[in-house]
């Protein structure tokens, strides 16, 4: 640096304008917000200006013309603390360098050990194409997964969506809010006037735009209605005539605390219950679609689009619970954001953490990118500049991935996101002309208090001149695989039947025969001619409308009746609706071929007929009918049994209804603690069972580290039955298994997988590319610490590659290895468990709380008849279970030894748990008073 007079220039200035630096703000922040500090400034240029070593010479300089005046002795003061400040920025800036230098070295090695396993020439595929020219879908997903994998369907979806977020709640369609913090700015413009545009689209039936509910008074009271239309920016009518449910609407979510606007950065710990819930409003819109446009049969959103990070968190979940595609749109990523922090060098890492909860921010944009198909960006400069900063994408390494895809040439289980360039589009109502917007109120359908039965009650007793009578229920479309001709038949031509019996058949929804489709049409016509040739007009049901939800309530009549609920189809594949009439006291006739085969031989609640005889048919019908009886001992062998039904053993076919009975279960237990010894597991099942006090409204769910074999002897060791459980969640969530009266075929256990779940988590799934890699890492940590790590072939499966561990303090913390992993674009979950002793590597769309979201879309549960058992600590994926709809019971003195597991973790876990929720609660010991008193507290159990 030129001579030290300049920074001499300096001091003598800070000395004029006023006092000295604080001691108590010993941080890097110099200038304060809206307040401007010469002596600030001043410190700031000779920090930014100089070389820490004419700082030094000016402090020896002042030291050595140490003299008795005051101004003296403030002077070397003075050029000692601002030497001290620049050697820490220095220190800053250069952990920053070596961190960024061990950033590219890792790169690097990943690379090489990538392109080591795809070892064919990708020399000609590396000179080829700029970032984002084509997708890499990584190693056949389109053969395994029924997903869309087509790069042009892929590339359309990033136009046209049907579900889309964006969290934190101040969005609405008109007098937007722009700027009035943070979290206002023109982002929230542009998810609004997306989500309208796409409404408008051909082919796109619903566009949602899913928000948080804001009530506060410190906020519009708009933004605390449920729902709001966008009206489309055009005076033409088609969007109207699509359906009463079409178009694009902004749907508010509550979640997180109530009465209070809070920040995005405050948002982290109520993720979770956003998740639950919108799951729950995604389920329920299914069904009201499937009523209005899928023939009865749900409706799915075709993709889910996250923006922002706790957005794409957000949507990283629900892709994985809906096994639909997920899309990606960054706003200021965080990473881009810490880099420019950190140059200003006004607030170390450790602040800006604190601050803006920016490490939680980097590991959402990081899973965003681990479950995305496409990443959507509005400039290149956001791939080459900002995305290359994370570990899960590499603009070199997806170059080589592309090249492979494009020559059909195995990519060894990895994989990554598309990156495309959309620039933001505007609308122009404001500048053509215009006539004005389509207004309309929503309409609410509500139930009237004052009707003492259900709708659909009046609905098909209408049909009866006799409605007392027993009821023989069918509850089936029109399909002539369904056999319902022979049934009408069989009833027609039994006059003892027919007397003592009404028939009703729920055949779907229909407004006009001429408008359904030729084989369902030609069944009615059938079906109506038989009614007019046997004369049974007064004695048939045959509504044309009715609700998903009204479902119940038509078993509900039927029971009440005393009657009887038939399958008659010539072959049933699984046979849900049994099950589900069983759950009503309903007693049943079913078909003899497939599924019924093996629901009656649990619930032993009614007859098997030959659906080709109708002979048959009609004496069971009479039989069950008219032994009064017969039906009170297979309605209460129904009621009884359906607790230990079981998925049977034809549920390894696809397609075709595959839920548990569970319809019944009032509440879900779900025991997910991770305790610090495996012995200590069966006391905390003993203790909760034993704690509930009600044996057939509660189901149970173990959720574990432990593979199958494990939970299997350690029950049986304890004298715990297997079907006392409804479900296991095995292997840290990449298993999901059913107790059965008999063992499975290749398993060798009383169990039955969840293939359908199997096929679920499969996406993305590394495969023998992941365990070569992990078996690599192992060899390398044992190089340096002795055999550390090994490989357990007896507790891994299919989807969990699992290793032992000697000595947790010699491997690095979950999230290096997470990194690794991500580096070289092998996408997964990564848990340690049992207090580091045992690594398990799971599938990215797999972990015990998504097992428990795939749980809930497939049995029609509710969370919030969910209840969680955890201890104070656990797993590394411990933080996932607290969260949510579902509530909390914690275990004190469960877990504790693993919070050693916890404490280098890239954010702590007080920044995204939610202690203060009222759903979650504090058992004060591990015993039965204890356990229930949690229960009372939740408003599960009331003594």
């Amino acid at each position: 640096m030129a001579g030290n007079d300049w920074i001499n220039s300096y001091l003598e200035a800070i000395l004029d304008v006023g006092p000295g630096i604080d001691d108590a703000k010993s941080s890097l922040l110099l200038r304060e917000r809206g307040n401007f500090s010469p002596t600030r400034y001043f410190v700031e240029e000779v920090i930014t200006g100089f070389d820490e070593t004419d700082l030094y010479r000016s402090w020896v300089r002042a030291a050595a013309t140490r003299g008795p005046k005051e101004r003296n002795t403030r002077l070397e003061n003075m050029c000692w603390r601002i030497w001290n400040l620049a050697r820490t920025k220095k220190k800053l800036e250069g952990e920053e360098a070596q961190r960024k230098a061990n950033r590219r070295i890792e790169r690097e090695r990943g690379r090489r050990e990538a392109t080591a396993d795809m070892s064919e020439d990708l020399s000609e595929g590396e000179k080829g194409d700029s970032v984002g020219d084509v997708s890499a879908h990584g190693d056949e997903v389109s053969k395994r997964m029924p997903r869309i994998s087509s790069l042009d369907v892929m590339e359309n979806l990033a136009n046209q969506l049907k579900e889309k977020n964006s969290l934190h709640g101040l969005i609405r369609g008109e007098n937007m809010e722009l700027g009035r913090d943070s979290d206002t700015g023109g982002q929230v413009k542009y998810v609004v006037e997306l989500a309208r545009a796409l409404g408008t689209m051909p082919g796109v039936y619903r566009v949602d735009l899913l928000t948080r509910q804001v009530s506060a008074p410190d906020v519009d009271w708009t933004y605390a209605e449920p729902t709001e239309m966008l009206n489309p920016r055009t005076t033409d009518n088609s969007m109207q005539e699509l359906g009463e449910s079409s178009g694009a609407y902004i749907i508010r979510i509550p979640f997180g605390p109530k009465d209070k606007y809070v920040p995005k950065e405050l948002l982290w710990p109520h993720v979770p219950e956003f998740v639950d819930c919108a799951l729950s409003h995604i389920r329920q819109m299914s069904k009201v679609l499937g009523e209005q446009i899928g023939g009865g049969e749900p409706v799915w959103p075709v993709a889910i689009h996250g923006h922002y990070a706790d957005a794409g968190d957000s949507a990283a979940l629900l892709s994985g619970a809906l096994n639909v595609p997920m899309l990606f749109t960054g706003h200021s990523l965080g990473r881009d954001k810490l880099e420019q922090l950190l140059k200003q060098g006004r607030q170390s890492r450790e602040e800006i953490n604190t601050t803006y909860k920016i490490m939680r921010r980097i590991e959402a944009e990081e899973l965003s990118l681990d479950a995305s198909e496409i990443v959507i960006t509005s400039t290149r400069q956001e791939i080459e500049e900002q995305w290359r900063l994370y570990d899960g994408f590499d603009p070199v390494l997806e170059r080589k991935l592309r090249a492979r895809i494009r020559r059909g040439v195995s990519c060894h289980g990895r994989f990554m996101p598309r990156m495309i360039v959309i620039p933001p589009g505007m609308e122009f109502h404001n500048i053509t002309p215009h006539d004005g917007d389509m207004n309309g109120d929503v309409e609410r359908n509500e139930e009237n208090p004052t009707s003492p039965d259900p709708p659909i009650w009046s609905e098909i007793m209408r049909f009866f001149s006799n409605p007392r009578k027993p009821m023989i229920l069918a509850l089936a479309r029109p399909d002539p695989k369904k056999n319902l001709t022979t049934l009408v038949k069989a009833f027609g031509e039994c006059r003892p039947l027919r007397e003592l019996a009404n028939l009703t058949l729920i055949m779907g929804n229909r407004d006009n025969v001429d408008e359904m489709s030729g084989a369902n049409a030609s069944v009615l016509l059938s079906i109506l001619k038989l009614i007019d040739k046997y004369d049974l007009y007064g004695q048939v049901a045959y509504p044309k409308h009715h609700k998903q939800s009204e479902v119940p309530d038509v078993y509900r009549l039927a029971a009440r009746t005393k009657g009887v609920f038939i399958n008659p189809a010539f072959i049933e594949p699984f046979g849900l609706t049994l099950i589900e009439a069983a759950g009503y006291g309903l007693p049943i006739v079913a078909t003899k071929n497939g599924g019924p085969v093996d629901i009656h031989r649990v619930l032993d609640n009614g007859l098997l007929v030959d659906p080709h005889d109708q002979q048959s048919l009609a004496d069971a019908l009479l039989k069950l009918v008219s032994d009064k009886q017969l039906w009170a001992r297979c309605k209460q062998n129904g009621l009884r049994n359906i607790h230990l039904f079981s998925w049977p053993e034809h549920y390894q076919n696809v397609g075709g209804g595959r839920f548990p009975a569970t319809t019944i279960r009032k509440y879900i237990f779900v025991i997910a603690a991770d305790c610090d010894s495996v012995s200590d597991i069966p006391k905390v099942i003993k203790t909760i069972m034993d704690a509930t006090g009600i044996k057939n409204p509660v189901g149970f769910i173990l959720s574990t580290y432990l593979s199958i074999s494990e939970v299997h002897s350690l029950l049986i060791s304890e004298g715990i039955s297997p079907l006392d459980f409804d479900a296991f969640i095995c292997n840290s969530g990449s298993d999901v298994y059913y107790p059965s009266s008999s063992s499975e075929e290749g398993l060798g256990l009383p169990f039955l997988v969840d293939l359908d779940y199997q096929s679920h988590i499969e996406y993305r799934w590394g495969g023998e590319g992941l365990r070569k890699t992990l078996v690599r890492w192992a060899t390398s940590v044992n190089e340096k610490s002795g055999q550390t790590v090994k490989e357990d072939e007896s507790r891994s499966t299919t989807h969990c590659y699992s290793f032992r561990v000697k000595d947790p303090e010699l491997i690095p913390p979950v999230k290096e290895l997470r990194k690794l992993m991500r580096i070289q674009a092998l996408r997964c979950h990564v848990v340690y468990c049992q207090n580091g002793t045992i690594l398990n590597a799971i599938p990215v769309l797999a972990s015990r709380a998504q097992a428990l979201r795939y749980l809930y879309i497939r049995w029609g549960m509710e969370l919030s008849n969910v209840t969680v058992f955890v201890g104070e600590c656990g797993d590394t994926d411990y933080e996932s279970l607290l969260g949510g709809v579902h509530k909390t019971v914690i275990l004190k003195g469960i877990g504790n030894n693993a919070l050693k597991l916890h404490s280098n973790r890239s954010y702590p876990l007080e920044q995204v748990l939610p202690f203060d929720s009222p759903n979650i609660v504090q058992a004060e010991g591990c015993c039965n008073e204890d356990v229930r008193a949690s229960l009372r507290k939740l408003g599960v159990i009331k003594e």
